[in-house]
This record gives C-alpha cells, structure tokens and sequence, in this order.
C-alpha cells in the first residue's frame, strides 16, 4: 500500500505579510492620503467644487429651499442660507446650523436623486 504523499504547500503571497511582517509603514511613516470621494466631507460657506455643485443641484429638487439658484460650485451665503432653511423644515440636527455636514447630506440624499 503506498503512503499519502505530503500536501504541497500553496506559494506564498507577497502581498501578504510573513510571520513577524506587517503591512503598516515603518514608524514614523506618514500613512498615504485616502482617496477622496466625490460628493462627501463637510461643507461650508467659503468652499467650492463639485461637492458644491452636486449640493446645489440636489437642493433646486427641495420646492422652496433654493429656487432658481445658480449652479456655480460656490458655497456662498445663498446656498449657507438654502441649507439652513433645510435643516430648519426637515428637523436636521448634529451638523452645525448652515454647514452641509453628514446629518444634511443624508437627509438632502434620501429627499432627492
């Protein structure tokens, strides 16, 4: 009777780390930025881009919110003065009164498309 040959073992992935290996930087390494996403962090009067513009077109969805504001990308105080009423109409609380913070975009997101 022949003897069961001993499993090879897989080849090793050199993207995962051996024994005694991590995957972490050396110390004092800064970790690489994460990219950003479109469309999210907080906004504020001031800002500018496509967070901004992607704000401006969900808030013309709201009757009386933004009526006939411009679509520029710029967080002036018109569209400052939109996301307060916002908040104001729909209860919106935990981002500060004006700032487009992650409590309003949800709210803003499930209201639009």
């Amino acid at each position: 009777m022949e003897s069961p040959q001993p499993a090879t073992p897989a080849p090793k992935d050199p993207s995962l780390p051996t024994e005694g290996q991590s995957n972490r930087p050396p110390h004092g390494t800064p970790d690489p930025p994460l990219p950003e996403i479109p469309g999210t962090g907080v906004l504020r009067q001031g800002d500018s881009g496509h967070g901004v513009y992607e704000l401006q077109v969900r808030l013309l969805q709201i009757p009386g919110i933004y009526d006939g504001g411009p679509i520029d990308g710029r967080y002036d105080a018109e569209i400052r003065a939109a996301v307060t009423l916002f908040q104001k109409r729909y209860g919106i609380r935990g981002d500060e009164t004006g700032v487009y913070g992650d409590n309003t975009r949800l709210a803003l997101m499930l209201r639009t498309k």
